[in-house]
């Protein structure tokens, strides 16, 4: 009988047919992360301070619901599985919730405006949870091995990254160009219905082709309130979270300011962000393969270090850049510190959860990673905060209003915000100790251990 984690083991799905539902995850959020700002601040004119407002309100929201919905996830018990049911149902209300976002009717103006940004943020980024807690918890339960692991969260981020070509270089084409104008409305509307078409298709396709492993399925429903209690009180449960925020943080502010920083700080047309957003993912899809290496020979924690370094070099190198080209060579850098950190994020996670797993006994990848979201709601509030401080100390507020030097506001908030906050991963990386590669027998469903200290040789430490 083939072990756990082998190539050749009956029912096993296909690293491909898993890492494909990346891509349908992920052309709709990104859309909204990277069209937002443009979208409803440039052109519709919603105030930058209402922005930071709302950004705010819904990243508690969204904290709050997290763990729910993680919760109840790993709480589901049916015949389709434990994540099948919600990817199915995520699906489509994400899609009709992004075309409902970019569907706001121009005629709207100071409060109906923002309810409208408010509401339908929420909602996509609540559904965009729901379908990221169930999609990334399968991770670990399919492929136990790191080296199996790595592989198929390769696979994935290049699906990833193919999906950001469209939903983040290709988009300001469609928007400005193909659909509509630099200053109307309705090519986000048509882009948003297409996106939203093809993520339905493509997310369906992969759960209906994915097998979970039912043995996770069969254990005891834990308690809310006990989990939650057993995952704050973990200490790689902060400092892990916390270091990787900073990683998410600076790419949650790049994304959602990049055609900004083209129209201002490069002083070129929005559709030029196709060719600096198509160099940067082009680099970091052919970096996947260097890092992936990498992670066999050094290992993940080691990896990880290196991403981060380089990555925060790539937004150092990106601010003094003056046009087109020099950006260019700039995003070549910033991409393969990209490309290093979706290669190796993921892997620390889940050693984290299979640590977990292996102490308590309990399977429960959902609300785990729905508490690691926590850390990515930050994202929301930062990037709210930031761009509300363009407004204090350059005086952007919207496109009707975009103070003295928009330029240098935006090369602010896209470049040294992001450096200081990958200069501050990169540290705490080289101070972290994580769970070593957690054996695949040892991933599985076991009782849970008697009480006593933890065995420090099962942590790798800083070298």
């Amino acid at each position: 009988m083939s072990q756990p984690g082998t190539a050749s083991g009956p029912g096993r799905t296909p690293a491909w047919r898993y890492a494909i539902g990346m891509f349908g995850t992920s052309i709709p959020i990104n859309m909204i992360k990277g069209s937002m700002i443009l979208f409803y601040v440039d052109i519709l004119g919603l105030d930058v301070r209402a922005y930071g407002v709302v950004m705010v309100m819904y990243a508690v929201i969204d904290a709050l619901d997290n763990p729910l919905l993680g919760h109840l996830s790993d709480r589901t018990r049916s015949r389709f599985g434990r994540r099948r049911p919600w990817l199915l149902v995520g699906a489509p209300m994400l899609a009709a919730c992004m075309i409902a976002f970019f569907s706001a009717p121009t005629s709207l103006q100071g409060i109906g405006l923002v309810l409208w940004f408010a509401v339908f943020a929420i909602l996509c980024e609540a559904f965009d949870s729901m379908l990221n807690a169930n999609y990334g918890a399968l991770l670990p339960e399919l492929y136990p091995r790191e080296r199996d692991r790595a592989v198929a969260n390769g696979l994935r981020q290049g699906f990833q990254l193919v999906a950001l070509v469209i939903s983040l270089a290709v988009t300001p084409v469609l928007t400005t160009d193909v659909f509509g104008t630099e200053e109307s409305t309705q090519g986000f509307q048509i882009t948003a219905i297409i996106y939203g078409a093809v993520a339905l298709v493509v997310i369906v396709f992969m759960a209906l082709g994915m097998r979970e492993n039912p043995r996770y399925s069969t254990r005891e429903r834990p308690p809310l309130l006990r989990s939650v209690w057993s995952i704050v009180r973990n200490p790689m449960f902060w400092t892990v979270g916390l270091t990787g925020a900073c990683y998410g943080i600076a790419m949650a502010l790049v994304l959602s300011g990049i055609q900004l920083y083209v129209r201002y700080s490069l002083g070129l047309p929005v559709g030029n962000a196709l060719y600096l957003q198509g160099i940067v993912i082009l680099v970091s899809a052919g970096g996947l393969v260097v890092w992936t290496r990498v992670v066999a020979r050094r290992g993940a924690l080691w990896t990880w270090r290196l991403a981060f370094a380089v990555l925060a070099a790539g937004f150092a190198a990106l601010f003094f850049a003056t046009d087109l080209v020099t950006a260019i060579a700039a995003g070549v850098v910033v991409g393969a510190g990209w490309s290093g950190m979706l290669a190796t994020n993921d892997l620390i996670v889940a050693r984290v959860l299979d640590a977990d797993a292996a102490r308590n006994g309990e399977h429960r990848e959902g609300l785990f990673l729905s508490a690691f979201g926590f850390f990515g709601r930050l994202n929301g509030i930062v990037t709210g905060l930031a761009l509300t401080s363009l407004g204090v100390f350059f005086g952007y507020n919207s496109g009707a209003d975009p103070g003295a030097d928009p330029g240098l506001a935006f090369r602010v908030y896209l470049c040294v915000y992001p450096f200081v906050l990958t200069t501050i991963g990169a540290v705490a990386a080289r101070l972290i100790s994580v769970p070593i590669e957690t054996p695949p027998e040892a991933a599985e469903p076991v009782e849970p251990p008697p009480p006593g200290p933890v065995d420090e040789s099962a942590v790798e430490r800083p070298r």
